[in-house]
């Protein structure tokens, strides 16, 4: 049976994310003698507050700079990014954002990567408790004194998740975050994904190149041209949860997205996961 999964209406709208008639276009070499590259032209979308959407594309098409905008890293050339009614205008800790590398300090132990964004707000001493909870949410407590070079990268990867939900944001930003990790240990951090967002209810972007996760994960998927960017079209996947990759509707929407992919510039692999 297909159902329509839809965000919960009861959570703050403040989460929802507009972006709206949005180009960017990068600064050119010579100082502007000839127009910089243009990577996104004329990009609109919605995101609801609670709402877990993947964007994919093929490789350059500006997946990765559109949610650069989005944390607030990158200015649009034209257009406006906001979250709820506020325009971004600069980095904030209600955006979080996890790269495929983790980025975790090789010099600090798993609670003190995960404490971090904590010290750097100077809010560690009211939110210690918190620490305790996200290991264990993430399921490494057992491993809270350890180095991260003593860890897989499906392990490190949940520190780099812990991290970025302790700061409560109001929108997660996932670039690529399992692309560089085995087949098991994706589906696996797939789940656990999915865990979390139920979990907080936090408002998702995911940004991946595998059409399977994408279908697996996602209320909406995002597809998107060639360079330079632009929206191609948006997917519902009606789907009831949990998703079996095996199922005819599982397979009849993978085969629908790889076709829109196709005419969209680019075919895209859809059997990693």
């Amino acid at each position: 049976m297909v159902k329509l999964n839809v965000a919960s209406t009861e959570l703050d709208e403040a989460a929802s994310v507009r972006v709206r008639h949005v180009t960017k276009r990068f600064d050119s070499p010579d100082g502007g003698i000839t127009p910089g590259a243009l990577a996104l032209d004329d990009v609109s979308l919605s995101v609801g507050a609670g709402e877990l959407v993947s964007i994919v594309g093929p490789s350059g098409c500006g997946k990765s700079t559109l949610l650069r905008m989005i944390a607030g890293l990158h200015g649009p050339t034209t257009g406006e990014v906001s979250v709820g009614a506020e325009p971004i205008t600069e980095p904030s800790a209600e955006r979080g954002l996890v790269f495929q590398d983790p980025n975790l300090f090789p010099w600090l132990t798993v609670r003190r990567n995960i404490e971090a964004g904590l010290v750097a707000r100077g809010v560690l001493r009211e939110k210690r408790a918190e620490v305790d909870e996200f290991m264990r949410l993430v399921g490494l407590e057992a491993f809270a004194n350890s180095f991260p070079h003593h860890l897989s990268g499906g392990m490190a990867q949940r520190i780099s998740l812990a991290r970025a939900l302790i700061n409560h944001p109001k929108v997660l930003l996932l670039d690529e975050p399992l692309g560089a990790l085995d087949a098991f240990t994706r589906m696996r951090m797939q789940d656990e994904v999915l865990r979390l967002w139920r979990a907080h209810g936090t408002t998702m972007l995911f940004v991946t190149h595998d059409i399977d996760e994408a279908i697996y994960m996602s209320d909406r998927i995002v597809i998107m041209t060639q360079r330079p960017g632009k929206i191609e079209q948006i997917i519902p996947v009606q789907l009831e949860r949990p998703r079996d990759r095996s199922s005819e509707d599982f397979l009849h929407l993978r085969g629908e997205i790889l076709e829109t992919l196709h005419f969209a510039g680019q075919p895209m692999a859809g059997n990693k996961s």
